[in-house]
């Protein structure tokens, strides 16, 4: 078996990501167009994932349930802007048990609308609220151009829909997901984004403000990596989820809905990864480490794989750990392999290593020589760990200077048309969709987020030259 060859990403990152997805057994193409199978390792990555954000759910006080896939037609039909935002992605079932259905179901492309329609049961009293809740699920949306991971028929992802007595409450709970998802992504994944809401063209279908997280990715565009929405009354007017206040008097529910889907393992491969693969943060990394016994006959293997097993069981309490045992392959197969597959940190052991009482420590996000070291095996618990949370760090802070030597401010028009050929924009913004059409039709770039914290001065539109409202980021996206 020979070494796996990449496509260059500088050269080709679109066929450099499709390939590495495949190749370091993340994912592979399902049967059914736009479909996707996520394979073991992949999903082990999910997981991660998933217990990162679910502790935090459970930390602010939300808990999971699970809804139906299939939902009545004229559920969707009821939110006005909600049917027009996904109507062309909708997946619809007629026929059921080889007869043609009453009504037609449409496969979840979101539970806003079962949602509403069961909370509108449940909720009755004042006491009944807030509703904290939270789904893990997959969705279907019929997309016509689709990518392994960023964007599929079908993917999975986790949604919560609350329900609140009154405005204020529901916009903290949309803020206090967009911060969970922050913290998430910089300290867990060690992915930077620019936060803020999302415009009037750009917002979710049947919300009244929507927030987003906007990733940097390696080729220098967006990534919208997560969304958080403050539903106003919509959701309840359309379901009557209606509550009898404190003053007896019957009032309208505010909703809210936020969700993060396996697009985010795109966005960590697209984030850290190079030309030799993945390199996956430690904290989400399915292997932490990986053990590489060498040896040439049985006496060696005796002494190596000895030293092999003492070392598993002193890391393995703290560390995900694995040893690769695999005798058909040799141990240079087995380093390119662990390092398409981005483990964050390979340890050496040989006889040499074995006589001298120490290992050989190699750090994926450091090439060659300079990113290994040899460390005594007393303590090597500890001197794991350490180099681990250095990893973690390394990556965050690399992915930071990345982003921000990619992030401009025009000084006119012509500027900003070469800064988003090329990266991120900082711009003032007129607030008029005119402009915001006029940049995409003209740059391919759209307007990604509106920061919630503005400079003093706006400066003037970067279109139409007239009086900024805001400055915002505008980028090309997947």
């Amino acid at each position: 078996m020979s070494e796996v060859q990449l496509p260059s990403r500088s050269e080709d990152f679109n066929d450099w990501y499709n390939t590495l997805v495949l190749r370091a057994d993340l994912a592979d193409y399902g049967p059914a167009r736009g479909t996707m199978i996520v394979k073991p390792y992949g999903w082990a990555l999910w997981e991660n994932i998933q217990q990162a954000l679910d502790r935090r759910f459970k930390a602010t006080g939300h808990v999971n349930a699970g809804f139906p896939m299939f939902i009545p037609k004229s559920f969707i039909d009821r939110e006005a802007s909600h049917v027009d935002g996904f109507s062309p992605e909708l997946a619809v079932v007629t026929i059921g048990g080889g007869k043609q259905l009453e009504e037609p179901l449409v496969v979840r492309p979101t539970s806003e609308t079962i949602i509403g329609h069961t909370y509108a049961k449940w909720i009755k009293s004042y006491r009944d609220l807030p509703v904290l809740i939270n789904l893990w699920n997959s969705v279907v949306r019929w997309e016509m151009r689709t990518k392994l991971f960023l964007r599929t028929l079908e993917f999975w992802w986790q949604e919560g829909h609350t329900a609140h007595a009154t405005y204020e409450e529901a916009q903290a709970e949309t803020q206090q997901m967009l911060d969970v998802y922050v913290d998430f992504a910089r300290n867990e994944a060690a992915v930077p984004a620019f936060v803020g809401r999302k415009s009037d063209s750009e917002r979710f279908p049947g919300a009244d403000l929507t927030y987003s997280m906007e990733a940097m990715m390696g080729d220098k565009k967006a990534l919208q990596a997560a969304t958080s929405h403050n539903l106003g009354q919509n959701f309840a007017r359309a379901f009557d989820i209606q509550y009898l206040d404190h003053n007896n008097e019957m009032q309208y529910c505010w909703t809210t809905s936020w969700g993060l889907s396996t697009r985010f393992i795109g966005a960590m491969i697209m984030t850290h990864g190079d030309d030799r693969g993945l390199i996956l943060p430690p904290r989400m990394a399915p292997h932490q480490v990986v053990i590489v016994p060498i040896h040439k006959d049985d006496t060696e293997k005796a002494a190596v794989m000895e030293a092999v097993e003492r070392i598993r069981g002193l890391l393995e309490a703290s560390v995900r750990v694995k040893v690769d045992d695999r005798e058909w392959l040799t141990p240079g197969f087995k380093f390119n392999d662990w390092e398409l597959r981005g483990v964050p940190l390979r340890m050496e052991i040989g006889p040499r290593d074995v006589a001298k009482g120490s290992v050989a420590l190699a750090r994926r996000d450091v090439p060659g020589r300079e990113g290994k070291s040899f460390v005594p095996q007393d303590g090597l618990d500890v001197a794991v760990a350490d180099m681990l949370a250095t990893i973690q760090v390394a990556l965050l802070d690399r992915a930071t200077a990345f982003r921000d030597e990619n992030t401009h401010e025009p000084r006119d028009y012509a500027h900003f048309k070469d800064i988003v050929n090329d990266g991120f924009a900082f711009a003032g913004w007129c607030g008029g969709a005119d402009c915001e059409i006029a940049i995409k039709a003209d740059t391919k770039a759209t307007n990604r987020c509106i920061p919630l914290e503005q400079p003093d001065e706006g400066g003037s539109c970067i279109y139409c030259g007239q009086t900024a409202r805001e400055r915002v980021y505008f980028a090309r996206a997947y």
